[in-house]
């Protein structure tokens, strides 16, 4: 079922503007664009939509066009982001859709807000002393996305029951993001390991810019590992919370994605000038079985829902 038509898209700029957001998600986000195959098709382009607002502000300011001033860009973001609380219409494909979504859902701002203040926080050299500071930008950068993704998936009882669980989805995305990308961050003057938690381990920003193997190294990435595992638990212990049609997504994101420490571990911690990919096989053995499922459902059960 086209997922457009299902979720009742029928203006064709507002679907020009969606299917900008779902080529988004499908060129950067490949893990996540997979899951949300597994997501009722009306609810598919609202995920892309905010996939795609989050991408296109964290382009900015990770990969800014030669020439451009990325602290202008997301002030440009924002004055959009007002348009689209205001009832406007936006002169971006992206922000069209996400006006949108934002309707559909009763998004509030105060989470788009908070995004865009630690993006902001991106722009200059960064590096966190402990978990606490950590967790303030974090907030922003990934608490936030769970929230906003929460009205799009559903859930069984108060939205406010699966808040924590929404929460915990997008920090453990997040830290594994953090885990393996540390050296391109180093490169971007970045460094999300909170400080004092390295020097418990010997580990120093001096230490980790030399990109050698060390012990010391080795033993502090297993204890981030270890913890970012124990921020999986959470997210898991929430999936019961959302919509039954929902969880599989859920699932198969939390698999693919828990997927890239599993190979940070084969790779024996040795990330800081190789990047962690979860192999295509991999991949298609998570989501393959609940794929076929949700094809099953959409072709012989398309007037019912869970």
């Amino acid at each position: 079922m086209n997922e457009l038509d299902a979720a009742g898209i029928t203006d064709p700029a507002l679907r020009a503007a969606y299917t900008a957001c779902r080529d988004i998600n499908a060129h950067y986000g490949r893990t996540f664009f997979l899951a949300t195959r597994l997501l009722p098709a009306r609810a598919r382009a609202g995920a892309h939509t905010l996939y795609g607002f989050a991408r296109m502000a964290d382009e900015l300011v990770d990969n800014p066009a030669p020439g451009s001033d990325p602290a202008a860009e997301l002030d440009r973001v924002a004055a959009m982001v007002d348009v689209v609380f205001a009832g406007g219409t936006p002169d971006d494909p992206v922000l069209v859709a996400l006006s949108d979504t934002v309707r559909r859902y009763g998004l509030p701002r105060d989470l788009f807000d908070a995004f865009l203040e630690s993006m902001r926080r991106d722009l200059e050299p960064t590096e966190y002393a402990t978990f606490t500071d950590l967790g303030e930008y974090m907030y922003g950068s990934a608490a936030v996305i769970g929230l906003q993704m929460l009205p799009v998936f559903g859930t069984v009882g108060p939205p406010a029951d699966a808040s924590p669980g929404a929460i915990a989805l997008g920090e453990a995305f997040q830290l594994t993001n953090f885990l393996r990308d540390v050296g391109e961050d180093l490169d971007r003057g970045r460094l999300y390991l909170p400080l004092e938690e390295l020097a418990a381990f010997g580990v120093s920003r001096e230490l980790l810019e030399q990109r050698r193997p060390d012990p010391r190294i080795r033993a502090a990435l297993a204890y981030f590992v270890a913890r970012t595992r124990a921020v999986y638990r959470r997210a898991e212990a929430g999936v019961a919370l959302l919509r039954p049609e929902s969880r599989p997504c859920v699932r198969a994101a939390l698999t693919l994605y828990e997927g890239i420490l599993d190979e940070i571990v084969a790779l024996d911690y040795d990330i800081l000038t190789r990047r962690a990919v979860v192999p295509k096989r991999r991949r298609l053995v998570v989501a393959l079985p609940p794929l076929a499922a949700t094809w099953a459902r959409e072709t012989f059960g398309a007037g019912r829902r869970l």
